[in-house]
C-alpha cells in the first residue's frame, strides 16, 4: 500500500523553540514527528546520560564526533553496555 505524501508538509523544516531547555526542545520535534512516547523517553534518558558523561556543564552543542566516540566506548567497556 502506498503512503501518499504532503509535499509542502516535507517541505517545511520544523524549528523547535529556542526559548525553550534542550529537552523541552528534544521533547517538541519529537512530539512533532509522532514519535511513540515511549521512544521519547528513552531517547531523552539516553541524551541526558550523555549530557552527565561530559557533566552538566557542557552543552551537547559544544562536543564534537569525538566526544560521542568517548561516550560510546566508555558505555561499552565500564557501564557493561552490548553492542
Amino acid at each position: 500500500m502506498k503512503k501518499w505524501k504532503n509535499k509542502e508538509h516535507d517541505n517545511i523544516q520544523f524549528k523547535p523553540n529556542p526559548e525553550l531547555k534542550l529537552m523541552d526542545q528534544v521533547r517538541e520535534v519529537l512530539r512533532y514527528h509522532h514519535y511513540a512516547y515511549r521512544t521519547e523517553q528513552s531517547y531523552c534518558q539516553w541524551i541526558l546520560r550523555y549530557i552527565r558523561f561530559y557533566g552538566t556543564s557542557t552543552h551537547p552543542k559544544d562536543l564534537s564526533a569525538n566526544d560521542v566516540e568517548r561516550f560510546l566506548s566508555d558505555l561499552v567497556l565500564r557501564q557493561s553496555v552490548i553492542q
